[in-house]
């Protein structure tokens, strides 16, 4: 949507990275600055954050009120880069998600929402993990199991949750605890299998399965070669998964790291906020499926990549759409002549 003003680093981390680094990327807009604080404090790594603030006639008391959080926590100079979106459009979430990766200065970033504490020391995790950083390097995606209170009193200081895995499992067990959303909506988390997850031992990553197009974990994935968010969905509802449906559609796997999770802080919800954009962007994500399935098979056809294991994810989500697979099936004498000969001569007659 149009216009949006995007200042890059209006206030630029001080602070060297190795490139090998995970920048968090995430998005905030004012009423989120304290649980940011926790975030940046917690994880004291590259962040990189894109801050929306309404155009309207309060706009200087928001950038007052963001220079007063930059001045209140020592540690944002040191570790977090700033970006302003500035425009009348509530919640272009994707759009917000992109600036922040855009503008990331290390060569992997997480999908994060604000409001998750990464309870583990993930860093020093991801440094021991020689199969954890093989997998990145080729592109693979890295999940963290995400989890949330089962009374929101419960999860509103950080401070108390647990720090590593062996005592969550005590807490699920106890009904304090449990897989992220699996009260309201098991498509979004279940196909991180937590099952599997609480019966692994060691550095033992396994892999996502039984992918859903609902499916939205947390991952952390390569900047360069990763599908952008798709900036069609604004509002609540299905932006993050559209987001990762595409990024596995290209041909990414999504594995699970065996130490390391998330646990939700609760908040109030402003659910009339959020109804109407999750009934549009269901009808958009509908038809956007069908979109992302024929427009990657097309590419893929003309790679010469819809015999490899590319295509695979593609072709395990696509072909449960109606039509798809004879459509596939027709692809050599509906595309055959258009297909470009590179390093061939055409001959002319005449």
């Amino acid at each position: 949507m149009q216009p949006s003003k995007v200042i890059p680093y209006y206030f630029k981390a001080q602070g060297t990275f190795d490139k090998e680094a995970v920048t968090i990327t995430t998005l905030i807009t004012e009423n989120r600055f304290e649980v940011f604080k926790k975030l940046v404090r917690n994880y004291r790594g590259p962040i990189s954050v894109s801050l929306w603030i309404r155009d309207d006639e309060f706009k200087d008391q928001h950038f007052a009120a963001l220079h007063e959080l930059y001045d209140s926590e020592p540690l944002l100079r040191e570790y977090v880069d700033f970006h302003i979106v500035v425009d009348r459009f509530d919640f272009q979430l994707n759009m917000w998600r992109n600036v922040a990766r855009l503008f990331a200065r290390t060569d992997y970033f997480m999908l994060l929402d604000v409001d998750f504490h990464i309870c583990t020391d993930l860093k020093k995790h991801l440094a021991e993990n020689q199969e954890a950083m093989r997998l990145l390097r080729a592109g693979s995606a890295l999940i963290l199991p995400a989890f949330e209170y089962t009374h929101e009193e419960d999860g509103v200081d950080s401070a108390t949750f647990p720090k590593e895995k062996k005592y969550v499992e005590p807490l699920v067990n106890d009904n304090k605890l449990m897989a992220f959303h699996s009260a309201k909506f098991v498509p979004g988390h279940g196909a991180t299998n937590y099952s599997k997850w609480f019966s692994n031992e060691g550095d033992k990553i396994y892999q996502v399965t039984t992918f859903n197009h609902k499916y939205e974990p947390y991952v952390i994935l390569k900047k360069e070669g990763t599908p952008w968010c798709d900036e069609r969905f604004v509002g609540y509802g299905a932006n993050k998964a559209a987001c990762l449906y595409e990024i596995y559609i290209s041909g990414i796997d999504y594995y699970v790291l065996p130490k390391d999770f998330l646990i939700h802080q609760s908040h109030a919800y402003l659910e009339s906020k959020r109804s109407g954009g999750r009934k549009l962007n269901a009808e958009l994500y509908s038809a956007f499926r069908d979109e992302l399935c024929f427009r990657y098979a097309k590419a893929m056809y003309f790679a010469n990549e819809l015999d490899t294991a590319k295509a695979a994810n593609m072709k395990s989500q696509c072909t449960k759409l109606k039509g798809f697979s004879q459509t596939l099936d027709s692809f050599p004498t509906m595309w055959e002549t258009r297909k470009p000969t590179f390093g061939k001569r055409a001959s002319r007659r005449g």
